[in-house]
């Protein structure tokens, strides 16, 4: 078993001429059913919806999305044949949640629709993550209109930020899965021995598989929602044979499997904000013990809580996103004058949303 601290190490599939082609493949499809998604369906769910329903647009949205986004636990799990293993909690559906996760690597919160999708909650999920990654081309337009949280890691500056956009989340009838990394960054030796050194300097646990979390996002999260959530989603994510990148992913080579262990903690046992930081470090010292076992015996406990994909669901879902995607390219590029006009129009729409943070 390769120690968690460790993402190097030789690939779980050799990147094979034909593991290229296939991921540039991928990719091309990934980008080019976001973009005919963004183009022809945001100024129907945003702009001619959200004036008279917040609640209608969302839901739309969700729809809408949650079905692209099914794309990638296809590629995950049936394309790249990569394992995704639960374990601990069975968890219900259709809850309104928090989540809290451990940040191994940069694609962990993709993981998370592989959890999602199972729950029919994919469409409903938000990250709270760098405000950067809002800027990125296609995918950037996407995460501003799934209203994701973008933070600069400047709490004086994040703050306000945080609370506008959490107090749009407040009402019990939007569905709603957020995410949080309260590492902050994701987990590297080198940001591992500095954590430890901050934590023997100044009384904390010295952990070796997380890094010690930061508690005033999250707290800022449970208190403005805490009245219309169900419950948090504590979850430890680990891999085998190596810690994935993007590239990794899109051309299958990592990782083996993926496992997550989830525990549920109902929102009504959740301590108050003077107590959250306590609690979530204890959380986390929970986790850190919970990744050594996995480095130990190769697994979490209690595995098996959750079913594999359909393979006809996820083949249907995609035939779903191409037939659109085409209808959509033939209108582009064959038909009236007015869909170039409208798409032009969506295109500047989407750039000067994302690229200005003009608000929903």
């Amino acid at each position: 078993m390769t120690s968690l601290e460790s993402t190097e190490g030789s690939k779980h599939c050799p990147l094979s001429t034909l593991r290229i082609i296939r991921g540039v493949i991928c990719l091309a499809v990934l980008l080019s059913t976001a973009l005919m998604f963004l183009i022809y369906f945001v100024p129907v769910a945003v702009l001619l919806l959200r004036p008279f329903s917040v609640n209608c647009s969302r839901k739309v949205v969700s729809l809408l999305f949650g079905i692209w986004l099914g794309l990638w636990p296809f590629l995950f799990e049936k394309i790249n044949k990569t394992k995704v293993i639960f374990s601990g909690d069975r968890v219900p559906a259709g809850e309104r949640v928090l989540l809290i996760a451990n940040h191994r690597t940069e694609v962990d919160w993709m993981y998370l629709w592989d959890l999602a999708l199972r729950k029919g909650c994919l469409g409903h999920m938000k990250y709270v993550l760098k405000k950067s990654l809002m800027k990125l081309p296609i995918f950037g337009w996407g995460f501003h209109i799934l209203e994701f949280i973008p933070l600069e890691r400047k709490w004086e500056v994040d703050e306000p930020v945080m609370q506008s956009m959490l107090s749009t989340f407040t009402n019990p009838q939007d569905p709603l899965w957020l995410a949080v990394f309260p590492e902050g960054t994701d987990f590297t030796e080198q940001k591992c021995i500095r954590s430890q050194k901050f934590a023997a300097e100044n009384g904390f646990p010295v952990m070796k598989n997380v890094l010690l979390p930061k508690s005033k996002g999250f707290t800022a999260c449970l208190d403005t929602l805490r009245h219309s959530l169900d419950a948090v989603y504590d979850i430890t994510i680990a891999y085998k044979n190596r810690c994935p990148s993007l590239i990794d992913n899109v051309f299958g080579v990592d990782p083996s499997e993926v496992h997550m262990h989830v525990r549920r903690i109902p929102i009504e046992v959740m301590p108050e904000s003077e107590g959250v930081g306590a609690w979530l470090m204890e959380i986390f010292e929970s986790k850190d013990r919970l990744l050594s076992d996995f480095i130990a015996n190769g697994h979490f406990p209690h595995q098996g809580t959750e079913e594999q994909l359909s393979t006809a669901k996820c083949l249907i879902n995609f035939a779903v996103v191409i037939a659109f995607t085409t209808l959509f390219i033939f209108l582009t590029f064959y038909s009236s004058i007015w869909f170039k006009v409208y798409v032009g129009f969506s295109c500047v729409y989407l750039a000067s949303a994302s690229y200005l943070d003009i608000k929903l």
